[in-house]
């Protein structure tokens, strides 16, 4: 096979987005079942928040060990791993259901089991998708947007599927559709094929994770860029994630529409994967800094919108504007970290990142459900979507930013050069 046949073998890069794409599912069916299944437990918003908050809470730890995990285990391996043990404990609920009854302790403690290990999968995917990219003949920047389309087609999928099934066979069945996805997902990434994807050198696994993971926080922490886009973007999470995990979901149980959260959830996704798309398109006729201020604060204005609750149809279009104003940002938060980490330290580099983010979002979730049950909805979801505008403002005076006109990823051939060895 000579480079140019191998550099155009699309088959690694599709196998890896089938498997984001499934995995994607099955969290995004769980991101709706289990709230929903946690208020018919027990009634109150508190209970959807402790759901939510035990979701979270594990990933802090998993995220910051999981990119550590990935360099020494193998891409490969960690991605699989990961959707299995995500499938055994999602399919574990309802059968726990059918066999003995569900308590809220009891399902809080699975659905933390089964997202304890989604970090390692999504950040294994990743660090896997510049190899497969450069196998298909797409540059980087372009790959990065296609990956986080996919992504976001999981979430359009996903919650939209899951709102839907939950009124018609209840949200304990409506799980068997994510444990699923997680099953198929597992098969799709244990076929993929690339240079750096099985078990990495053994003077790459020296140090164990401990040291490994303290190396990466290191890189991120004194690369000034990628230091703060990490802090911003936990700030950010620690906002958004109540609003898409406890507060609408609320709203919406309170309304008796399931099948309403799965739409605005749905325009979210949507809205999203039309604007990474764009961006992977026609995003680089501009500065980069300019599109990740102008995404930031215009995604935060339109949640805004959405979190005035107005009338359905105009929260649905404001949801849809979001997902698309915030398109570009997390491909140009993923080209930032795979362009400046060496291949080596990718996978701890990208899972700084993720534990930044999983980090946040348990400060919100522990406070929304209580505020709710306090305050009201409408109150809290007002308070919450202005504190997000104030943390996307601050986008504008981050001078580190400056830093993403600056990077010069690799393109489709200088990728495939700088690979050793054959697809592993």
């Amino acid at each position: 096979m000579t480079a140019d046949a191998g550099r155009r073998d699309r088959t690694p890069l599709a196998l890896l987005e089938i498997a984001t794409l499934l995995s994607g599912i099955g969290n995004g069916v769980a991101l709706v079942a289990l709230p929903w299944l946690a208020l018919q437990l027990t009634g109150t918003a508190t209970a959807a928040s402790v759901v939510a908050t035990a979701t979270a809470v594990p990933l802090v730890a998993s995220s910051l060990f999981s990119g550590t995990v990935v360099d020494l285990v193998g891409r490969r391996a960690t991605a699989v791993g990961s959707d299995v043990a995500s499938a055994l404990s999602v399919a574990a609920i309802p059968l726990l259901a059918a066999a003995t009854g569900l308590t809220l302790p009891a399902l809080a403690l699975l659905a933390a089991l089964g997202a304890v290990f989604d970090p390692a999968g999504a950040t294994a995917r990743e660090s896997l998708l510049p190899d497969a990219a450069a196998r298909a003949g797409l540059d980087l920047e372009q790959a990065n947007a296609v990956h986080e389309a996919i992504w976001g087609s999981a979430f359009l999928v996903g919650p939209a599927v899951g709102g839907v099934l939950i009124g018609v066979a209840g949200p304990t069945t409506t799980l068997w559709l994510a444990a699923a996805g997680f099953a198929v997902a597992v098969t799709a990434s244990a076929l993929v094929r690339v240079p750096g994807a099985g078990r990495p050198p053994r003077d790459a696994r020296d140090g164990g994770v401990w040291r490994g993971t303290t190396e990466g926080l290191r890189f991120v922490w004194h690369d000034r860029l990628l230091r703060d886009m990490s802090l911003f973007s936990m700030a950010l999470v620690a906002a958004y994630l109540p609003i898409e995990g406890v507060l609408l979901p609320v709203y919406f149980e309170q309304q008796g529409a399931p099948e309403r959260l799965g739409v605005v959830l749905m325009a979210l996704s949507a809205g999203g994967i039309v604007g990474a798309l764009a961006y992977g398109r026609w995003g680089r006729r501009y500065q980069r800094r300019a599109i990740f201020v102008v995404a930031v604060i215009g995604a935060s204005v339109a949640m805004v919108v959405v979190g005035l609750l107005p009338p359905f149809v105009t929260m649905v279009a404001a949801s849809g504007l979001v997902g698309l104003l915030y398109g570009p940002v997390d491909p140009l938060i993923s080209l930032a970290m795979q362009t400046r980490a060496p291949p080596l330290v990718r996978g701890r580099v990208l899972g700084v990142r993720s534990a930044a983010e999983y980090a946040a979002g348990p400060l919100g979730l522990m406070a929304a459900g209580p505020a709710v049950d306090t305050f009201g909805i409408r109150p809290t979801l007002i308070v919450v979507t202005l504190v997000l505008l104030a943390i996307a403002l601050s986008a504008i005076g981050l001078r580190s930013l400056h830093g993403l006109d600056a990077l010069q990823p690799a393109g489709p051939a200088e990728q495939d050069n700088a690979r050793r060895g054959p697809p592993a």
